[in-house]
C-alpha cells in the first residue's frame, strides 16, 4: 500500500479517486473548513468502513504548522495527536503527498475582481505550509494541483511569479518538478470529466528516492502515462445528467421542514441531493425563455451583450459579465465553481419545462463524483464543496498513472 496524505483536502474528490485505485492507504486528511471536513468524515465511514475517520480527518489550521504535526488542543478546532502520531501508527512513512491550496488567489477571475489584483492575499502563501509537510515527511512524491492562473500570479510588491517561487522551495526542499510547467497543464475533458475544467497538476518526484531517472520518469509521467487514459468523446452534460428524475415547477411555492421549494421533488428519491434550489417566479420564467431560446434554436440571447442588457431590463442593475448561461445538452457543462453556492444562474438545466437551474447531484454528476456519495451540509454549501473539489475521475486517473511510477518505474 501507498501511504498517502491529501491536504487541502475538501470534501474528498482527491481521496475518492485514490481510494477507487484500491492501492492507497490514506493516512490522513488535513482540511480547516468544518462543513467538508463532515461530508468526508462520513463518507469515509459509510462507504470505505473507515472506523477512525473522525481522527483521519483532521479539522486544522494548516499555517500552524508545528501543532498540525505535533498535536493540538484547541477551542475552534479540538483535540488531536496530529499527523506525526497518524503517521506513526501507519508504518512511520509516507510515500506520497497531495493537494492543492485555495485556487481564489491565482484565479484569473479572482484578480480581475479585486482592487489589487489578489495581490494581498494571505491564500497566496498557503503553497508555504504544504511544502513545510512534504519536507517534514519527505515523501517519494507529492502531486500540487491548482487553477493554470497560477502560472501568471504576481503577489506581494509584484516583482516575482509566484509559480517561480513554489518552483525554486520544492527544488529546494529535494524535488524534481517539469522544466516547463505549461506542459503540466490538463484539459479534464479529455480524460472524461463532462465539464469544461482546466488545471495544473504538478508532480514533484524526491530526487533522494528517484535518483538520476527523475526527469525521465517525469516526461512519461506527462506524454505516456496520464494520456493512456485520455477518451475519444467528450462526455456532455446529456450523457450525464439526462437520465435524473424531472423536477418540475409547482403552480405555488410550498413549505417543508422550514425550507421552500418551487418545484416537484420525491420524499424517497433514489438519487440523493436532487431537489431544485428555491427560485422566485421572475427567475424561473428566466430560466424557461433562456432554455427555450437554444431549444428552439432562435438564439436570441447567446451573445454576452444580449444577456447583460436582458439582466439589466430584468433586475434594473447593470453587470460587466453576463450572469446567465444555460447548459447545452451536446456539449461539456461549463466550469463547476464554488461561486455556484450562491446562485444558479450561470447554471440553468437545459429542459425549459423544468425551468431551474441544477441540482447539488446534477453539479455533483458533472463533478464526477458517484452516485452514492452523499452531500450533508445544506444546499449552498454542497455546492460549495462540490465546486471546489478535484473530480475523483481524475483523480482515481491520478493514482493510476501514480501506481505506475511507485510499482513498476522506481
Amino acid at each position: 500500500m501507498i501511504n498517502t496524505i491529501d491536504l487541502f483536502a475538501g470534501c474528498g474528490g482527491l481521496t475518492e479517486g485514490f481510494k477507487q485505485n484500491g492501492n492507497y492507504n490514506t493516512i490522513a486528511c488535513v482540511e480547516w473548513d468544518r462543513l467538508p471536513c463532515n461530508t468526508l468524515r462520513h463518507r469515509l465511514k459509510t462507504k470505505y468502513g473507515c472506523s477512525d475517520a473522525d481522527k483521519r480527518v483532521l479539522r486544522f489550521d494548516i499555517q500552524r504548522v508545528s501543532e498540525l504535526l505535533n498535536g493540538w488542543d484547541d477551542k475552534e478546532f479540538g483535540k488531536s495527536d496530529g499527523l506525526n502520531s497518524l503517521v506513526e501508527k501507519n508504518g512511520g512513512t509516507v510515500d506520497l503527498i497531495v493537494g492543492g491550496p485555495p485556487c481564489q488567489a491565482y484565479s484569473v477571475a479572482g484578480r480581475v475582481r479585486d482592487e489589487n489584483g489578489m495581490r494581498d492575499d494571505y491564500r497566496n502563501y498557503l503553497f508555504e505550509n504544504y511544502i513545510e509537510v512534504v519536507k517534514n515527511y519527505r515523501p517519494k512524491a507529492f502531486v500540487f494541483e491548482n487553477v493554470p492562473g497560477i502560472l501568471s500570479a504576481v503577489p506581494g510588491d509584484g516583482t516575482k511569479k509566484i509559480i517561480e517561487l513554489i518552483c525554486k522551495k520544492f527544488s529546494d526542499a529535494g524535488y524534481i518538478l517539469l522544466e516547463n510547467l505549461e506542459n503540466a497543464a490538463i484539459d479534464f475533458t479529455e480524460y472524461g470529466v463532462p465539464q469544461n475544467r482546466k488545471r495544473i497538476i504538478i508532480l514533484g518526484l524526491s530526487r533522494k528516492f528517484f535518483g538520476g531517472k527523475g526527469n525521465e520518469i517525469l516526461k512519461k509521467f506527462y506524454e505516456e502515462l496520464l494520456p493512456m487514459y485520455k477518451v475519444q468523446k467528450k462526455f456532455t452534460v446529456r450523457d450525464t445528467i439526462g437520465d435524473l428524475p424531472k423536477l418540475f415547477p409547482l403552480e405555488a411555492p410550498i413549505v417543508i421542514g422550514g425550507k421552500r421549494y418551487a418545484h416537484s421533488f420525491h420524499e424517497n428519491a433514489v438519487v440523493l441531493n436532487h431537489k431544485a434550489r428555491y427560485n422566485n417566479a421572475r427567475e424561473l420564467n428566466t430560466f424557461r425563455l433562456l432554455a427555450e431560446d437554444i431549444k428552439s434554436g432562435r438564439n436570441e440571447y447567446t451573445s454576452s451583450q444580449k444577456l447583460k442588457e436582458l439582466y439589466t431590463s430584468l433586475t434594473g442593475k447593470q453587470s460587466n459579465v453576463h450572469k446567465y448561461y444555460v447548459l447545452r445538452w451536446d456539449e461539456p457543462a461549463n466550469t463547476i465553481p464554488a461561486h455556484l453556492y450562491k446562485d444558479g444562474l450561470r447554471h440553468i438545466h437545459p429542459d425549459p419545462e423544468q425551468a431551474r437551474s441544477i441540482t447539488v447531484r446534477e453539479a455533483a454528476r458533472l463533478q464526477t463524483f458517484p452516485d452514492d456519495f452523499e452531500f450533508i451540509s445544506n444546499t449552498a454549501m454542497d455546492f460549495k464543496i462540490i465546486g471546489n473539489a478535484v473530480p475523483p475521475l481524475f483523480a482515481k486517473i491520478l493514482a493510476d498513472s501514480l501506481e505506475q511510477i511507485f510499482f513498476r518505474m522506481k
